[in-house]
């Protein structure tokens, strides 16, 4: 059915976005920065999981990302939980997020690194994306116990990494950086060591999906429950 207009297409557009030109312009991130000059397509893979991410978590009360780094996906997980606790070793990333990042209320943001230290703080689940693969491997045990130590009984961790079978294809900056590249299976047995339940996904693109895992390009886990050695409440 056709719609009667008593309006001007170009009044209608005024009326749709001119409330917009008042809002305040935020400033990107350093990596974001860098990506929107160098690599723009690679802002969507990172926003695309971030938005799984998200899909998973919403509702819960406490969450924690480890490692947000520039914070360009802290507004969407921000959107669907209570609150959340951004934990990284790097000062320069946390003080710029939450300068450019202000208007995100429920967000606190903690300067530790997770290889040495446990933070103070009980939470629901717990989200790492692009970090596990830096982690010298010597001290991925001790990575791993600070963060199950944050969660509650039933609490949920879930882990996004580049899949080692597609690390011939990276850039010589990841390359070098990619100290502790997962496969699908090293990456589910990790997260079986901690939790009664692991699920996996593959994702090449923005695309997720359970298709053959050797042909991702990206993994996740998703561990859920705390195995009874690991439980506070024990």
């Amino acid at each position: 059915m056709k719609k009667e207009l008593n309006k001007s297409a170009r009044e209608l557009y005024s009326e749709g976005t001119d409330y917009q030109f008042d809002t305040p312009e935020l400033q990107l991130g350093p990596w974001t920065s860098y990506s929107l000059i160098h690599d723009p397509k690679h802002m969507c893979f990172v926003l695309s999981r971030y938005k799984f991410c998200a899909k998973m978590l919403v509702g819960k009360k406490t969450v924690m990302e480890i490692g947000p780094g520039d914070g360009f996906g802290l507004p969407i997980i921000s959107q669907v939980v209570g609150h959340l606790y951004g934990v990284d070793w790097d000062s320069r990333l946390l003080e710029s997020n939450a300068r450019r990042l202000a208007h995100l209320q429920n967000v606190t943001y903690i300067h530790l690194d997770l290889n040495e230290a446990k933070p103070d703080i009980e939470i629901d689940a717990a989200f790492s994306i692009d970090v596990i693969e830096h982690l010298e491997p010597a001290k991925e045990a001790n990575f791993m116990g600070n963060i199950i130590n944050c969660l509650k009984p039933n609490g949920v961790l879930i882990t996004g990494t580049p899949n080692i079978t597609a690390s011939q294809y990276a850039t010589p900056r990841s390359q070098v950086q990619h100290i502790n590249l997962k496969s699908f299976d090293t990456l589910r047995e990790l997260n079986e060591r901690y939790f009664e339940n692991v699920f996996m996904f593959g994702m090449n693109d923005e695309v997720l999906h359970t298709g053959y895992h050797a042909m991702c390009h990206y993994i996740w886990s998703l561990g859920v429950g705390l195995r009874a050695e690991w439980r506070k409440d024990k």
